[in-house]
């Protein structure tokens, strides 16, 4: 199953100014998304936060978040950039 992937404005304006490794890693990320869906246990320190949402390292620094309701084929891309400013 295909999954669609949607990416908030902010996520998307952060990676543009993110280092070209990191912005590497996040459309990797993406890709992995579209294709599996948001169980991402393969990404470093991937885990589920709770109410839909799941997270996962992009580098020590660098995270993303993104959010997923049950049974539907959406995954939002909420968040992506520092971690010590993640939503969590």
């Amino acid at each position: 199953m295909k999954y669609i992937v949607k990416i908030s404005k902010q996520a998307d304006k952060t990676i543009e100014k993110a280092p070209r490794a990191i912005q590497q890693k996040f459309a990797l990320l993406i890709d992995d998304l579209e294709k599996y869906g948001p169980m991402r246990k393969d990404w470093p320190n991937f885990s589920p936060l709770g109410n839909d949402f799941y997270h996962c390292h992009l580098s020590y620094s660098w995270v993303a978040v993104w959010r997923n309701k049950k049974g539907t084929i959406l995954v939002e891309v909420e968040y992506a950039g520092s971690r010590e400013k993640a939503p969590y």
